[in-house]
């Protein structure tokens, strides 16, 4: 039999023809990759690995996908015929409701990019990334009709061709699927040659990648004098290279998402309109959170992830400052859950929410133009109340410790239990004292609470309780060895909370976002206080699901590409969505696509 390492790493492409295919079920624990990868070799055929994705457990599915050749037509179809006839003798027994060991699915490899997108009529958007919030951006965008506003093509009405790439065709295909002017390409976008080449073929590019990319995809875009839009933060290096960006007449608009984006817009829509009426702002506060939707936060810590949970962890031990009534106020990284407060929206009272400082809110105060004006300038993150005490309790117990555990690096796997209990300082649990009034029964769990509560971790019963529910959850109290990929103790409880706390297919998400400016006038006018909300739940239209994130993140990124499409934003260089002529359009689309915020004003 051949190796299946030696294939899947060694070999490069030769044949001509070429047939995608995609593999999933249980390929490694059942050697089925074997079988097809000898199929493939014994057919007269060879392959090239595009990914490969292995399950944890010998529960989990495995994906591969792979790029299968032939110098033959006859000789690619016998390939394909032998991988469909192993795929059918794997279906599993449905009638005994089996899961399904291998399942096959066959493409055709797109080589040459974007195929004959670019000779379509009408201008074209290239989406990088295709993830969540990229098909939202895409089906937006491929709606549109052509309407440049330059005057040369007023009467032009074919529509924008949309081309998304990303590093694997497959998953630029399925964002791409059903969705007409549009076309899926691979892409990577280290490859400078090939990024240079797309960017060259199109008006605007709106890259989702993560922020790490961005001054590189900036630069080419420069280069090439094509406008970028992105929804990440502006930071040191896009900042960098703003006055080239002006100097090219090119537009680099950032923070065109929800937060930052639509925050950014709705705020500057309320001081603007506030100084315009010769107020003064007196006091800004925002609120944002991307929640589950009420019936989807079924679990003890009401919140769950779409994402690697990772990042939101360590966004939790970040410092904060912000302004409250004339004073800075500063909160340590470590006491960021502490000083959670919670929030009562008398707009939407079936809501019991808390927040906590979000960084620094200072900055915002400088780039709304109210810092010398406001008396307090506090911007904050939502969750639903309760979710900081347990974070908090499960930070003192030493589950966000990002550093390499000695437990963790022995040959000998410790289960969860063990190392709950060695981050609880006790060889054994049922050593401790039981004097505490508990409200949960059993004796493990009435442990648990009395070792939280002696150790200081938490000082109130009730939330040593819901730690404790939290914690049986998430399974971190199992007799179940920890896998070898986790080596330190924030390791192990991502892989649980990705693994536990991930949206069903069914489930939905929300989006809450609030503004409160409270606005005092010279000429004895009452002090008004100015609101405005955008509640915003998934979707599901046409069998497809829309998360409430990627709808309100995709769709300001493609209403900052339409805008430099029509040519209305003017201003070049490095830009955020703070002046009228982005921000009042760009509200209006949103609002007329169903992204609205409600705004009142209360005296």
């Amino acid at each position: 039999m051949m190796s299946t390492e030696t294939q899947l790493f060694s070999y490069c492409f030769l044949f001509l023809l070429i047939k995608q295919v995609s593999l999933s079920g249980h390929l490694f624990d059942k050697f089925l990759i074997n079988e097809a990868l000898d199929i493939i070799e014994t057919d007269g055929g060879s392959f090239r690995l595009v990914r490969c994705d292995v399950g944890q457990s010998t529960d989990d599915m495995s994906y591969s996908e792979l790029e299968v050749g032939a110098d033959d037509t006859a000789t690619l179809d016998k390939i394909i015929d032998s991988l469909t006839s192993l795929a059918n003798a794997h279906d599993g027994d449905h009638s005994a409701r089996d899961k399904t060991e291998l399942s096959l699915k066959i493409g055709e490899v797109n080589e040459c990019g974007t195929g004959d997108s670019m000779d379509k009529g009408g201008p074209k958007v290239l989406i990088l990334g295709a993830g969540r919030v990229c098909r939202p951006a895409a089906e937006f965008l491929a709606s549109r009709p052509n309407i440049y506003s330059n005057g040369a093509n007023d009467n032009n009405t074919d529509q924008i061709h949309v081309i998304v790439a990303s590093l694997y065709q497959k998953d630029s295909e399925e964002t791409v699927d059903g969705i007409k002017n549009a076309t899926a390409t691979q892409l990577d976008v280290a490859d400078i040659e090939s990024l240079s080449d797309l960017v060259s073929q199109v008006e605007v590019v709106v890259s989702l990648l993560p922020a790490s990319f961005h001054a590189v995809i900036a630069s080419v875009c420069i280069e090439l004098k094509k406008h970028l839009v992105t929804a990440s933060y502006v930071d040191e290096s896009m900042s960098k290279l703003d006055q080239a960006a002006q100097g090219a007449g090119v537009t680099i608009l950032c923070e065109m998402g929800l937060d930052p984006g639509i925050d950014h817009m709705m705020s500057m829509k309320m001081i603007d309109e506030a100084h315009a009426r010769k107020g003064k702002i007196k006091a800004f506060t925002s609120f944002c959170g991307g929640l589950p939707s009420p019936a989807a936060a079924n679990n003890p810590l009401a919140y769950k992830f779409s994402w690697n949970p990772a990042g939101a962890l360590r966004a939790g031990r970040n410092p904060a400052v912000y302004k409250f009534l004339g004073q800075i106020i500063h909160v340590d990284g470590n006491k960021l859950y502490d000083s959670a407060k919670g929030l009562r929206l008398p707009e939407l009272p079936a809501f019991a929410l808390e927040h906590l400082p979000n960084r620094s809110s200072l900055v915002y105060g400088d780039l709304y133009g109210i810092s010398k004006e406001a008396s307090t300038v506090y911007r904050a993150t939502l969750r639903y109340e309760g979710f900081s005490d347990i974070m908090a309790t499960l930070s003192k117990i030493g589950f966000f410790d990002a550093v390499n555990h000695p437990l963790l690096q022995e040959i000998n796997r410790p289960t969860y239990r063990s190392f709950l209990d060695k981050l609880l300082n006790v060889d054994s649990i049922s050593t401790t004292t039981t004097n505490v009034n508990t409200e949960v029964s059993g004796g493990h769990d009435d442990e648990l609470i009395s070792r939280l509560l002696i150790l200081g971790h938490c000082k109130e019963n009730e939330t040593a309780v819901k730690t404790v529910k939290t914690i049986k959850f998430l399974g971190l109290h199992e007799e179940t060895q920890i896998p070898k990929d986790c080596s330190s103790a924030l390791d192990v409880i991502c892989q649980r909370m990705e693994q536990r706390m991930a949206y069903d297919d069914n489930e939905q998400d929300m989006v809450l976002l609030h503004h409160e400016v409270e606005v005092e006038y010279p000429d004895g006018r009452p002090t008004e206080k100015h609101k405005a909300t955008l509640l915003e739940f998934g979707k599901v239209e046409n069998g497809r699901s829309n998360s409430a994130m990627a709808l309100t993140v995709g769709i300001p990124a493609a209403v900052g590409a339409l805008l430099l499409l029509q040519n209305k934003v003017q201003r070049k260089g490095v830009i955020r969505p703070l002046e009228p002529e982005i921000y009042i359009p760009a509200l209006e689309i949103l609002e007329s696509s169903g992204i609205k915020m409600t705004e009142r004003v209360e005296t």
